[in-house]
C-alpha cells in the first residue's frame, strides 16, 4: 500500500535527524517546525525539503571527513560549499537539482541564524547554478474541451461511471485552474448542485484556502459523474473514487489523460497539469487581469504568475511570424 505524503514526511524526518550530530540534532527539528507550522509548507514540500538537506549534510560529512556540527555549519567557508556542489555535479546531477538543494540549505542556516547559533554565511556567499528557464506549455482550446468531453473516450472499454469521472476531474482543471491535488481533495459537500452555487472552496498549498468560480459546465460535469458512480459519495468524504471504491489517485488521471493524447495526437507536455496552465494562459489571451489570475491560481507571489505573460508573448509572435506577410 502506497504511503501518504504525510507519511512520506515524517519518514523523511526521522531519517534526517538520526543521521546528524547530536548537537545539530535540536536545530534540525526546530527547522522542520518552521516548516510545518510557521511556513505552513504541505507534507509533500517538506518531505523534499527533508530528503535535500539529508544530502547536503552527508555531503558535508564526507568532505569534514565527520557529521557537521552547529560549529562546523557556523565555519563553513564558500570552498566547501563548492566542493559539496562539484561532488554532486560529478555525479551528474541536474542544475535544477543542485539549485534546490541549496534552497534547502539555505532554509536551514537562516533558521540557524535566527536561533542565534552562529551565522552561516558561506551557502549565501555561493551562486546556485543556473537553471535554463523553461515556459508553461499550454494546449489549445480546442484540444483542452477535447480533454475534457466524454465523447473522446467513447470507443475505450470502460464503465460510463468512470469515464464521466475522469470528465469531471479534467474539466475543474481546466475551467477552475486546479492542481490535481486540490481537485482530489474536494468532498461531495464542498461541490453544489447545478444551480445551487456559482463557487467552490480550495485548500491549496500549504493549507491556504481560495475561492474559486465554477462554470456551469464544470458543475454539470461533476452531477453527472456523480449521478453515474456506483458508490455512495458521503459529504465529508472524497469526490472522485476510484475503481475499488476508494479515493482516486493522481496516477489514474494521469494514465486517462496519457491515453486522449494518443488518440488526439497531442504532444507529451499535454499533461493534467497543463490544463492549469491553459487555463491561465487561455484567461490572459482573453484580457484577464494578471492579479486576479494569481489569486484564482492560489500562487503566493505574483512573479510566479507572470511567466503567463512570457507564454502569451511567444504565442502572438509564432502567429505572426506566422502570418504576416513580411515576417
Amino acid at each position: 500500500m502506497a504511503m501518504s505524503d504525510v507519511e512520506k514526511a515524517a519518514r523523511s524526518r526521522a531519517a534526517l535527524l538520526a543521521a546528524q550530530a547530536p548537537d545539530l540534532q535540536p536545530a534540525v527539528e526546530g527547522w522542520l517546525a518552521r516548516l510545518a507550522h510557521e511556513r505552513r509548507l504541505s507534507p509533500k514540500t517538506q518531505d523534499a525539503y527533508a530528503r535535500d538537506l539529508t544530502v547536503v549534510l552527508n555531503l558535508l560529512t564526507l568532505h569534514l571527513g565527520h557529521r557537521p556540527t552547529v560549529a562546523d555549519m557556523a565555519a563553513l567557508a564558500p570552498a566547501d560549499v563548492r566542493a559539496v556542489l562539484a561532488a554532486r555535479r560529478m555525479e551528474g546531477v541536474a542544475p535544477r537539482t543542485l539549485v534546490r538543494l541549496m534552497a534547502a540549505a539555505r532554509s536551514f542556516g537562516r533558521h540557524l541564524e535566527r536561533e542565534g547559533l552562529g551565522k552561516v554565511g558561506a551557502l549565501a556567499a555561493v551562486r546556485a547554478p543556473k537553471v535554463p528557464r523553461s515556459l508553461p506549455k499550454p494546449v489549445s482550446v480546442s484540444d483542452a474541451k477535447a480533454l475534457a468531453d466524454p465523447a473522446t473516450r467513447a470507443g475505450e472499454d470502460r464503465a460510463p461511471w468512470v469515464l464521466a469521472r475522469d470528465a469531471a476531474v479534467i474539466a475543474l482543471l481546466y475551467g477552475c485552474g486546479l492542481r490535481i491535488s486540490e481537485a482530489l481533495g474536494l468532498t461531495r459537500s464542498m461541490m453544489p448542485e447545478p444551480g445551487g452555487g456559482d463557487q467552490i472552496t480550495v485548500t491549496g498549498k500549504g493549507n491556504k484556502t481560495r475561492m474559486v468560480p465554477l462554470l456551469p459546465q464544470v458543475t454539470q460535469a461533476v452531477a453527472d459523474y456523480a449521478a453515474l458512480c456506483p458508490y455512495v459519495l458521503e459529504p465529508d468524504k472524497p469526490l472522485f473514487r476510484g475503481a475499488k471504491g476508494g479515493p482516486l489517485s493522481a496516477r489514474i488521471v494521469q494514465m486517462a489523460v496519457e491515453r486522449m493524447r494518443g488518440a488526439l495526437g497531442l504532444p507529451d507536455s499535454a499533461t493534467p497539469h497543463a490544463l492549469r496552465h491553459s487555463f491561465a494562459t487561455h484567461l490572459l489571451a482573453r484580457g484577464g487581469e494578471l492579479r486576479a489570475i494569481q489569486e484564482l491560481l492560489g500562487h503566493a507571489s505574483l512573479s510566479t504568475t507572470q511567466v503567463y505573460t512570457a507564454v502569451d508573448a511567444t504565442r502572438l509572435m509564432d502567429a505572426y511570424r506566422a502570418a504576416h506577410p513580411r515576417a
